[in-house]
C-alpha cells in the first residue's frame, strides 16, 4: 500500500489539546509519524494530499450503537419489525451510512437479529462490506415487550441462573463481543418503567461471573439507581443512561473509573421532545415516555460524572423513525447545550475514550496508532455541528484506506461513500 502523508492540515489529535498545524504521514493502516509546525515529514513514495488548511482528526466512535434500528438518512421506516432478509440488508445499509458519516467505529447496544452483528462484524473486518469497526451484540435480553423484540421470543429469557449463564456463553459461542442486557426498563416502555428492576442482585452476579468465565464484555440499560449499582457490582463496561444514579451510584462509577463507560444517549430524548411531532408524539407523549423528566435528569446526573473523571462517551438509539441513523453527531452539541461540555472535551469523548471503550489502537492522531482519520472543512473544535455534516467531511479514512476522499477525486472515493 503506497504511504499517504496529509500536509498542510490543522490536526486535533484528540489528546485534549488545542489543534496545531503540522502533516501525518500514513503507513499500511497505521499512522507512521505526525510532525507539528514547521516540520516536514519523509515524503518518499507517499501519495499527498494537500489539506488546504482543514482540520484533520481521529474518525469518531459512537458508543451506543443500534444498526439493526432500521430508520436512517436515507430511508424512514415506520416500524422495527421487516422480514428477515430485508432487515439485514438494511443492517448492512446501515452500517455503510455510519461510516459515510464518520463514524469509523461502533459499539453495539444490542441488536435486533440474534446473529446480524456478528456475521456484519466479519464481511467488514474482510472488506466485504463498508462498515465502521464494530463490536458486535446479539437481542437485548430482558426485552420483554419491548418494541423490536421479535414476536415469540421466549418471555422467561432463561431467567434461572444456569440458563442465563448458559445465555452468556452461547452469546459468545455465536461470536457476539459484548452482551446487552435490560436492567431496568424505561419510561419509553411504560409509565414508572425507570424504576422497574429486571434483574435480581443474584441474576446479576451469575450474568457477571459467566461473562468474566467466557471473556466477553456486558453492556446494560440502566435507569434506576439501583439498576447501576448493580451493573457495577457485576463488572459491566458500558452501563447507559444511569438516568437517575444516586450519589451512591456516582461513587460507585467513579471507583470503577477505569473499567467503565458511560453514554447518555440524549439524542433519542431531544428527537421525542423537539422533532417527533410527525410520529404521533407530542408534548404529551413526550412528557409520559418520560423525554422531558430525562433530559433535566441528565442535565444534573453528568455533569457531576465529568467532574469525576467518569468517561461519558456521546451516541446512542440512532434507528428510530424521529431519530434516524447518521445524525449520530448530533449528539456532540447536545453535550455541549446539555451537560456542559466543552467542544474539545466532547470530541475527546467521541475520540479517545471512544477508542478506549473499543479497546483498540485508536482515537488519536498519534504515531503507531490505526489511521482511523477525519479531514474536516472547517474547525469542530469552535463549532461541532460542522461534524453534523458530511459534505463538511471531504476525508474519511479508516484502517489506512479511503472510504471517501473528495481532495482527490481522481484518484480516491466514488459510489457510495459520496
Amino acid at each position: 500500500m503506497t504511504p499517504i502523508l496529509f500536509t498542510d492540515v490543522w490536526i486535533f489529535d484528540g489528546s485534549g489539546r488545542e489543534r496545531f498545524p503540522g502533516e501525518v504521514r500514513v503507513e499500511g493502516n497505521r499512522i507512521a509519524a505526525v510532525a507539528q509546525g514547521d516540520e516536514r515529514l519523509d515524503r518518499e513514495g507517499a501519495t499527498i494530499v494537500e489539506g488546504r488548511g482543514m482540520t484533520l482528526m481521529p474518525g469518531l466512535v459512537e458508543a451506543h450503537a443500534h444498526l439493526t434500528w432500521p430508520s436512517s438518512v436515507e430511508r424512514v421506516v415506520n416500524t422495527m419489525k421487516l422480514p428477515l432478509e430485508e432487515h439485514l440488508l438494511v443492517t448492512a445499509q446501515n452500517a455503510r451510512i455510519t461510516l459515510d458519516h464518520g463514524f469509523t467505529s461502533a459499539y453495539s447496544a444490542g441488536s435486533l437479529g440474534e446473529r446480524f452483528e456478528p456475521v456484519l462484524r466479519d464481511a467488514i473486518e474482510r472488506g466485504a462490506l463498508p462498515g465502521p469497526r464494530l463490536r458486535a451484540s446479539a437481542l437485548e435480553k430482558g426485552a420483554e415487550g419491548v418494541m423490536g423484540v421479535p414476536e415469540g421470543h421466549d418471555p422467561t429469557h432463561d431467567r434461572d441462573i444456569a440458563g442465563l449463564r448458559r445465555y452468556v456463553a452461547d452469546m459468545k459461542a455465536m461470536g457476539c463481543d459484548t452482551i446487552k442486557f435490560l436492567l431496568s426498563s424505561d419510561e419509553g416502555f411504560a409509565p414508572g418503567g425507570s424504576q422497574v428492576l429486571m434483574y435480581s442482585e443474584e441474576e446479576t452476579q451469575a450474568i457477571g461471573e459467566a461473562a468474566r468465565e467466557h471473556g466477553v464484555w456486558l453492556a446494560c440499560h440502566a435507569q434506576a439507581a439501583e439498576a447501576v449499582k448493580r451493573a457495577c457490582r457485576a463488572g459491566f463496561r458500558a452501563i447507559y443512561h444511569c438516568t437517575y444514579a444516586d450519589e451512591e451510584a456516582l461513587d460507585m462509577l467513579e471507583a470503577r473509573k477505569h473499567e467503565v463507560f458511560t453514554a447518555p444517549a440524549p439524542g433519542l430524548l431531544h428527537a421525542r421532545v423537539h422533532e417527533a411531532g410527525a410520529f404521533g408524539i407530542g408534548p404529551v407523549e413526550a412528557a409520559r415516555m418520560g423525554a422531558v423528566s430525562g433530559l433535566e435528569l441528565m442535565a444534573e446526573v453528568y455533569p457531576k460524572m465529568r467532574r469525576r473523571g467518569i468517561r461519558v462517551l456521546p451516541g446512542g438509539d440512532y434507528g428510530f423513525p424521529y431519530n434516524p441513523v447518521g445524525r449520530n453527531a448530533r449528539d456532540l452539541k447536545i453535550f455541549i447545550d446539555l451537560l456542559g461540555f466543552s467542544p474539545i472535551e466532547v470530541l475527546v469523548a467521541a475520540t479517545r475514550h471512544g477508542g478506549e471503550l473499543m479497546a483498540m489502537d485508536l482515537g488519536e492522531v498519534k504515531a503507531g496508532k490505526l489511521a482511523d482519520l477525519l479531514v474536516i472543512d472547517g474547525d469542530p473544535t469552535a463549532d461541532v455541528t460542522i461534524l453534523e455534516d458530511k459534505a463538511r467531511m471531504p476525508v474519511v479514512m479508516k484502517d489506512g484506506a479511503f472510504h471517501r476522499n473528495r481532495l482527490m477525486p481522481e484518484v480516491y472515493g466514488s459510489g457510495n461513500a459520496a
